[in-house]
């Protein structure tokens, strides 16, 4: 394993860390299936990737945003 690969591992097991710490934070309410914004539909994935989702992607990155 060089430098690069050890780099790439060391980022992806951050990655995962990080998502993970989020996911727990987020799971104290179930994901809304329509945004509690705009009232879109929030795609299946989305769902599973981010637990207690309340906003579609468009409406969190204008959350985010200001």
């Amino acid at each position: 394993m060089d430098q690069f690969d050890h780099a790439t591992e060391l980022e992806r097991l951050d990655r995962e860390w990080a998502l993970s710490r989020a996911g727990v934070r987020q799971t104290a309410r179930p994901s809304r299936e329509d945004c509690a914004e705009c009232g879109k539909p929030i795609p299946e994935a989305r769902r599973r990737a981010v637990p207690g989702v309340q906003l579609c992607v468009a409406c969190q990155t204008e959350t985010e945003a200001t």
